[in-house]
């Protein structure tokens, strides 16, 4: 029986370069952010079900979800938000398992899972580790107004709407300090996988 294994960071913490060179060292990663947008794509049940509850105007001309007028009407209304993520977050979650269970079942012994909102989510039951990118904050601030583009009170806006990255610390089976460059990183990444005999 193969193993999975859970990848989590914050924004701006480097968390896709992780995921990018552990897929560049061969293995499958099956993406919370790809599975968000593949249920809502035009045909799948949580499509049918957003369209329900938010009504036909959320629709572009092609028939596929306006993503930002969407994402307009739930940031400012809890409620909307709740009811969107009781629609979209257990279609995630089962579109993640069935894509783990198809990689395990062709024989790999270690598929990871990248979930941004692993702890918050409390999504933990799904992985059996958690490896944690992490930066401190200053870096984190810096790398996100820079790719961004956006002045420090919003991407501290942004950083401080998750869970602190120092909390997640905490909760994590290995963490990778992504403070230095990416060389640093991906030996980093080696030696976990190593410890953990994955590699």
């Amino acid at each position: 029986m193969g193993q999975i294994i859970g990848i989590t960071g914050g924004i701006a913490s480097g968390k896709s370069s992780v995921s990018l060179y552990i897929q560049e060292l061969g293995f499958t990663i099956v993406d919370a952010d790809v599975a968000s947008r593949a249920v809502v794509e035009p045909g799948e049940e949580a499509y049918h079900q957003v369209v329900k509850a938010f009504g036909e105007d959320i629709l572009l001309v092609d028939g596929n979800i306006d993503r930002v007028k969407l994402g307009s009407i739930i940031f400012h209304d809890q409620e909307k938000r709740l009811l969107l993520n009781s629609i979209v977050h257990p279609a995630v979650r089962n579109w993640m398992r069935i894509k783990t269970e198809k990689a395990l079942a062709a024989g790999e012994e270690t598929v990871f899972m990248d979930i941004p909102l692993l702890f918050e989510s409390k999504l933990t039951f799904m992985v059996e580790k958690t490896l944690l990118v992490y930066v401190d904050e200053r870096v984190q601030l810096e790398r996100l107004m820079n790719r961004n583009g956006l002045s420090e009170t919003d991407a501290l806006a942004r950083i401080q709407s998750q869970m602190p990255l120092a909390d997640k610390k905490v909760l994590a089976d290995a963490v990778i300090d992504n403070n230095g460059n990416l060389e640093e990183t991906k030996k980093q990444v080696k030696t976990v996988l190593c410890n953990w005999n994955v590699l």
